[in-house]
């Protein structure tokens, strides 16, 4: 779906998943423009105990002007590759 940055709020629908591509120790958390379908998310986090994680669907959600509690990763948790739906 395509999507402006500044306002990802066209995302929030239900059933709706997201491909992510999440890097974490980054100058400033941040989501940058879609590559090769996912959605590049930089976060200040290191990536220990899920607080990149953590951060990446924080600023997501943010973005999307959705409660966070609406964003679950369906795939690949521990990886930076995630995909998250939008419930």
């Amino acid at each position: 779906m395509a999507c402006n940055l500044s306002d990802l709020a066209c995302l929030a629908v239900d059933r709706h998943e997201i491909a992510l591509r999440v890097t974490p120790k980054a100058a400033r958390d941040r989501i940058a423009r879609d590559a090769d379908g996912r959605l590049p998310v930089h976060v200040i986090a290191p990536p220990d105990k899920g607080a990149a994680k953590a951060a990446a669907l924080r600023l997501l959600a943010k973005a999307m002007r959705v409660p966070r509690a609406r964003l679950s990763i369906l795939r690949r948790g521990h990886a930076r590759d995630k995909v998250v739906r939008v419930d």
